[in-house]
């Protein structure tokens, strides 16, 4: 049963000028105030327990804006890829928020509350009916993680779909609370596609106070794309990125969602809801035909 307290938290979101504070924060966060901004920083590893020692840079006075910092990039070898050609990994640190089966075109956001996968991918059934009763596994990451996202897998580029929406937070309380909450929120979909596994799909969600995505192939998406749903075709680019590649970003924290084709994979052994995770180890291994 949810508290007075949770639920004042859930309901309050509906009212809140959710995108006006997100973009504001971008703006902030974007911002070169000096010595302001790695107080900011040196405030933000001290109240989340960051262990900078990860970190490609460890001194702060040497991130310009709070967006360097948190998108930082980690030393060689802190996220060693397991280099299986059997074996799926994980996209993102954080938390496992569901994975399992996708029923049909139901998703599971949080116990009894479903999502469409066609209104995940933004409403085109020919993009989703390839991922129908296949696999799923959702990332939450939270302020203290790693924020870049990696491929789970080698894959060659077929097509980016940012899809506007809502900006709630997306937390594990709110998950549990708000109906719809990743097929509402704004996002970027992800195609790809390998021989192994046939077609696989990245979703990055936003969330309050995530200034934008970004990919390292298209640069920033959103906010940028606006308030229509904007399609990237790149069939033709030949763009491949390896397993452990960077896919993109998010400027402060949010939700990674892996989707596969039906019968293609199997998740690893001992993995369930609120696992703590770390990009580049085993999400899952290829099925064997």
């Amino acid at each position: 049963m949810t508290s007075f307290t949770d639920n004042l938290k859930v309901k309050s979101q509906y009212f809140l000028p959710k995108t006006f504070l997100s973009r504001l924060a971008g703006q902030l966060a974007s911002a070169e105030m000096g010595k302001f901004t790695t107080f900011l920083i040196d405030s933000f590893i001290k109240h989340y327990n960051i262990n900078m020692k990860e970190a490609k840079i460890t001194d702060t006075t040497k991130y310009k804006t709070f967006n360097d910092f948190f998108t930082r990039e980690l030393k060689k070898g802190a996220r060693p890829i397991v280099e299986d050609k059997k074996v799926i990994t994980m996209p993102a640190d954080g938390a496992i928020s569901q994975m399992g089966e996708i029923y049909k075109d139901a998703i599971l956001q949080a116990k009894n509350h479903y999502y469409s996968l066609e209104a995940l991918v933004g409403g085109n059934q020919d993009d989703a009916k390839y991922f129908e009763n296949g696999t799923f596994l959702t990332t939450y990451l939270s302020p203290k993680d790693y924020h870049r996202v990696h491929m789970p897998y080698t894959g060659k580029l077929e097509k980016m779909v940012f899809i506007p929406g809502d900006l709630f937070s997306v937390n594990p309380l709110t998950a549990q609370n708000v109906d719809n909450l990743f097929a509402r929120n704004e996002r970027v979909v992800c195609f790809f596609k390998n021989e192994k596994i046939g077609r696989f799909a990245v979703v990055m969600v936003g969330a309050t106070i995530v200034a934008s995505i970004e990919t390292v192939f298209a640069g920033t998406v959103a906010p940028k794309c606006g308030k229509e749903i904007t399609i990237y075709d790149y069939r033709k680019d030949n763009i491949v990125l390896e397993k452990g590649e960077e896919l993109g970003r998010f400027k402060l924290g949010s939700t990674t969602i892996c989707l596969f084709e039906p019968k293609k994979i199997t998740l690893a052994k001992g993995l369930t809801s609120s696992t703590q995770v770390k990009m580049g180890t085993i999400l899952g291994e290829i099925n064997s035909k």
